[in-house]
């Protein structure tokens, strides 16, 4: 297929300028070397010198990528290519004429000076074309602006190489209609100092003073690497300013790591909680992903698609989407279609608890690893409808690692919860007993393991999503105890840590994230309000309504019996237990007392016997204590 740069003319104006810069430098080598002196200079030398030095350098120039490129976005990498293509065509000269002449009657100095000159006349021509564009860019931004449509004066908070972009992308493009007045920063050494012209003002507790007569009508924040605590003193900050302002996303949702005012948005509860970006194993990961089938669970989910959104970029050979809900697994399939271009996808729509359907899965797709995500979650509807815990969280989860066996599956990961320490409802003990189940198997050389997290931020069912409700009809704010707590996570390092975990199993263990300090969900609420520009119990109250069924104060991570151990990665913990059940002295023994109690469960969720099967759940996991309230049956 013919090159289409060859077809374009701006390609032949771009070597015939280069060609012209190359004759003049190589003359006026001789001219500085001779100091001007014709009489010195054999003419003869430069007419045999051209007819070479010139293709042999456009050799270079075009191998390099420097014609590729448009000299209005000259930036600092094409830099760099130039001087090595100057370095390496002249280095290749001096071997040329010293293996044809031995430098007899030639001048070392000249061609020295040749690839300097070539690399200045090159770079500058570059540069003056680069600056004409910007300088034109500037005359059209103040063309576009009409008089009654000043431009926005703009502060942008992170005077770091994010904030340089963005004032790049901002001066660049006419069509923002923005003005930088100032950089703020709290980095004591580049107080005073510019960016493109452009001062570094003070720090984030000199905004007050720095806004003053400065008209100032957004706060850009640009600085991916910030923490929670950086990003709810700077919020605060502008909010007692009355200034509106906009975040960039942090370093793990920046896409190959560009900048971009496209990017900006409102800040998020996610920006405060401040989570540091799980920094993943990428070769492992592409090792046990790249290339194979894989098979996710609740695909259409809030961790299972995001899960699927993370596998893609591993290039797997296939993936197999299945879930219960129709509209989500048509979202995720579309997405992963048409939005990650990513065409090998079969959606698969049925029940994990479906043992033909999930042999003929097995059978057909023959996946490598399996991610279990497929759970029903929320808990005071799981307390008032147990047997579909039962059905789907422990029968599904049974049947699926079963098959993985079976079908001789090279790794499966179970998503728990930390819910499933010492429960105190039915959903966390389901997630108990599955972990149990995962405990108990063995063989085929299947790798089973289990990854256990908090809360994840802005799930189907997280509270952010109904407090958001709630301030948006002006109130009240429902908290269920003024001391709750909670651990949380983001979605995005949920299904990280999902990937890693399934880099470092090895024997049914139980992975766990160092979650840092638990967040008071009453502290959430008000967070939540002021980030809506409202006031916590002065403009939208916040309700205290009391715990709801199957609910406690406090979330754990570790139950007892398990020995908590750390991993060579530096957030991820893992727990070790033997697995065995109620006193059973094997894990034979153990998992045919377990596979008992299953099959009595089963009978019970059949009977929709709700008390039947938490006594059961109860003699099956001992330390959950069931709670006394009606099932909807």
């Amino acid at each position: 297929m013919r090159n289409p740069q060859l077809r374009n003319p701006k390609f032949y104006i771009m070597i015939a300028m280069d060609i012209v810069l190359f004759i003049i430098a190589i003359c006026s080598s001789y001219l500085l070397r001779f100091e001007f002196s014709f009489s010195n200079i054999n003419i003869e030398h430069p007419f045999k010198l051209l007819p070479w030095m010139i293709p042999l350098k456009l050799v270079f120039f075009y191998s390099l990528g420097l014609y590729k490129g448009m000299w209005r976005y000259t930036s600092l990498s094409d830099l760099w290519l130039l001087v090595k293509a100057c370095f390496l065509s002249t280095a290749m000269s001096v071997i040329i004429i010293l293996v044809m002449y031995r430098f007899e009657g030639y001048s070392r100095a000249v061609m020295i000076m040749d690839g300097f000159l070539t690399l200045f006349l090159t770079g500058g021509v570059r540069l003056m074309i680069r600056t004409f564009y910007s300088m034109r860019a500037e005359k059209m931004t103040t063309a576009f602006s009409l008089p009654d449509t000043p431009a926005t004066k703009i502060l942008i908070i992170g005077a770091g190489d994010a904030g340089e972009k963005m004032l790049r992308e901002i001066r660049d493009n006419y069509r923002l209609n923005y003005e930088i007045v100032g950089f703020i920063d709290d980095d004591l050494s580049k107080q005073g100092k510019t960016i493109h012209g452009v001062q570094v003002l003070g720090t984030v507790d000199r905004l007050p003073k720095i806004l003053l007569g400065k008209s100032v009508g957004q706060i850009l924040i640009a600085i991916p690497s910030a923490t929670g605590e950086q990003i709810r003193r700077i919020v605060e900050t502008c909010q007692r300013c009355n200034v509106s302002y906009k975040i960039l996303p942090g370093i793990g949702d920046l896409i190959d790591g560009r900048v971009s005012v496209k990017l900006l948005r409102d800040i998020s509860y996610e920006d405060l909680l401040g989570r540091s970006p799980v920094q993943l194993n990428v070769i492992d990961i592409r090792n046990y992903l790249d290339g194979k089938t894989i098979l996710i669970t609740g695909a259409g989910g809030s961790i299972g698609s995001e899960l699927c959104r993370q596998v893609v970029k591993y290039q797997p050979d296939m993936l197999i989407l299945l879930d219960s809900s129709e509209s989500n697994l048509f979202n995720i399939q579309m997405e992963l279609q048409n939005e990650n271009y990513f065409h090998n996808c079969k959606a698969i729509l049925g029940q994990v608890q479906d043992e033909m359907l999930m042999e003929n899965v097995f059978a057909k797709y023959k996946p490598t690893v399996v991610f279990h995500a497929a759970a029903y979650k929320h808990v005071p509807m799981l307390e008032k409808n147990p047997w579909q815990a039962v059905f789907n969280n422990i029968i599904g989860s049974r049947v699926a690692m079963e098959m993985a066996v079976r079908h001789q599956v090279s790794r499966f990961v179970l998503v728990s919860t930390d819910k499933a320490v010492r429960p105190t409802n039915v959903m966390g003990t389901s997630k108990r007993v599955t972990e149990l189940i995962m405990q108990s198997q063995a063989g085929n050389g299947t790798h089973f393991m289990a990854v256990r997290f908090g809360n994840v931020v802005g799930s189907s069912g997280s509270v952010i999503p109904l407090f958001r409700r709630q301030i948006e009809k002006g109130g009240p704010v429902t908290v269920t105890h003024p001391e709750i707590n909670r651990f949380f996570m983001t979605i995005p390092e949920a299904a990280q840590m999902i990937l890693q975990a399934g880099t470092m199993g090895k024997t049914n263990e139980i992975f766990i994230l160092r979650m840092g300090t638990p967040v008071k969900i009453a502290d959430m609420a008000r967070d939540l309000i002021r980030l809506s520009g409202k006031e916590p119990d002065v403009d939208i109250k916040i309700v205290y309504t009391g715990l709801r069924e199957g609910e406690k104060l406090y979330e754990e991570l570790i139950s007892e019996g398990e020995d908590i151990l750390p991993t060579e990665h530096k957030k991820v913990m893992v727990l070790r237990s033997n697995g065995y059940l109620n006193g059973a002295t094997s894990r034979e023994e153990g998992k045919k007392n377990l596979y008992a109690g299953i099959e009595e469960l089963r009978k019970l969720a059949e009977d929709h016997d709700a008390a039947g099967i938490k006594n059961k759940l109860h003699k099956i996991v001992p330390e959950y204590i069931p709670q006394e309230n009606d099932s909807v049956l």
